[in-house]
Parts: structure tokens; sequence; C-alpha cells
């Protein structure tokens, strides 16, 4: 198997990464914002993706996507095939496209939002740290695309302040700094706050508009 920077062969790869991602997203019940094969194409063509494959054989998939004129840059759409699942693939890969952000926009910070607890925990390993959405990119082409997120009307109420995910970012200014791995339990619990936050205003509001009536 390798791990290798995708250019433009790897266009043929596009059709069953959109599907694999989309596929994984509605196996686990949580929100996913959708790409095109198109958009993942670019990101091939401009050499901001990361490809795993076994033999030609597509095995994994993460790309990157700068933001706010370059201040931002984000790792998204990390998907392994459910072939090679539990090998610890997923990890490999996202070290390689951390490293690859980090050659290619030195001076950007990297952040990704996510709701998977085990992406959480490889970001935090990575030296990532948990943050608001404030701290993150302003650019709205960025949040746009949370549009096809079945979560996206929480990010609406919320003033896109919050959702869902959790924001994590990787500050390069602040790599000296002691970094302290998070365990998999804070995340854990960090989600099932949220999800009881969103639970609970939902009640409420869904209780004034019955009294309402």
């Amino acid at each position: 198997m390798e791990i290798i920077i995708a250019n433009k062969s790897h266009a043929i790869y596009a059709k069953i990464i959109c599907e694999t991602i989309a596929d994984s997203a509605n196996v686990r019940g949580t929100g996913i914002a959708k790409r095109t094969t198109d958009y993942i194409i670019q990101r091939m063509n401009n050499q901001n993706a990361v490809i795993a494959l076994d033999e030609g054989k597509f095995v994994g998939f993460c790309y990157i996507e700068k933001w706010g004129h370059g201040r931002f840059v984000a790792n998204s759409g990390l998907i392994v095939h459910p072939d090679y699942r539990g090998k610890g693939i997923a990890k490999l890969i996202k070290e390689k496209v951390f490293i690859h952000s980090r050659l290619k926009f030195p001076e950007a910070k990297v952040f990704s939002i996510t709701t998977g607890l085990p992406v959480m925990k490889m970001n935090s390993d990575l030296g990532y740290k948990p943050v608001t959405f404030s701290e993150l990119t302003k650019d709205q082409s960025f949040w746009n695309g949370c549009q096809t997120c079945k979560n996206y009307d929480v990010l609406q109420r919320t003033s896109q302040s919050m959702c869902l995910c959790t924001g994590m970012l990787y500050d390069p200014q602040k790599v000296k700094e002691p970094s302290k791995k998070i365990s998999i339990k804070v995340f854990k619990r960090l989600k099932q706050i949220k999800q009881s936050l969103f639970l609970r205003n939902s009640f409420i509001k869904l209780t004034k508009l019955k009294n309402e009536k």
C-alpha cells in the first residue's frame, strides 16, 4: 500500500471517493458536507490531496483547502474504504495530509471540524487544540460548504458560533508550547454535552410553539 500526494492521474478515483464519504455518513447517521467529483478532482489537480492505494485499488483519501487568503488551511474529507478500516490507515493518511499542509502552507493555521471521536483523537495527537468557531476562518465560503450537512440548521440558529461538530486548530505560532494530548473520554464528554444542549433547546422551542397555538 502507498499513501501519496494525489495528482491529475488520480481523477479516476473521484467518484468512488465521493460515494465512500456519503455511504460512511449514512451508516454513522452523522452530518456531512457533500462534495462533487469535480471538487475532488480540482483538489487533486492542485496537489492539495492525499490518496492511499493498494495496487491500484482505492484505500483512503483526504484533501486540503485554504481559506481566508491562505491564513487558514483545512484538512477535510478523511475517508477509508470499508475493506481497509480498522487497520490504522486513517491515522497514516491524517499524518500525511497534515505534514503536506505544513510544508505547503507553513504560516497557515490548520483546522478541522468533525463529529467523529476518532478524528478528534488523531487531531489531538498531531497538536490540534479544541477551539470555538470564532477562532476558525471567517471565510463565508467555508461555512457555505456546510449547507449539505443535515445539522446545518443548528449552525444557522447559532449564527455560526457553534454546532454539533467540534472545531480543532493547530496554530504554528504556538508549537513551542507544551502539548498535552487529550483523552478520547474528554472528547466523548464534550460531544455528549453539545448533543444534550441542542436537544434541550429544541425541546424548549417546540414547547413554546405549542403554547402559542
